[in-house]
């Protein structure tokens, strides 16, 4: 059984700001990759979408998973549509807790 992976509209604006200060700070080649890899790591939810830590805490049925270290990805999977969706992507110890409070 296979679901699907879509990204909510805050989780690709994430991905395009860790982009471009990537690219800022690094390479936009390197940028690229980085982002791609994430892209990736979300994408391998469709296999096995329950993953990660249960955060009930912040609401119900949401869930993390971490890459490299340095990100933190938000999502939740819907076992009666076979979908997941990428909520949020944190980068380098952003307050993803807070974010989520404030709606």
């Amino acid at each position: 059984m296979s679901y699907s992976v879509v990204f909510a509209e805050t989780a690709t604006r994430q991905l395009t700001a860790i982009r471009d200060y990537i690219a800022d700070a690094a390479d936009p080649d390197i940028a690229a990759a980085y982002v791609d890899a994430i892209v990736e790591h979300c994408l391998s939810l469709e296999t096995f979408p329950h993953r990660g830590s249960r955060r009930d805490d912040l609401r119900p049925g949401l869930r993390t998973i971490g890459f490299r270290r340095r990100v933190v990805i938000i999502f939740d999977a819907d076992d009666a549509t076979l979908g997941v969706t990428i909520h949020g992507v944190f980068y380098g110890g952003q307050d993803f807790e807070s974010a989520l409070a404030e709606g």
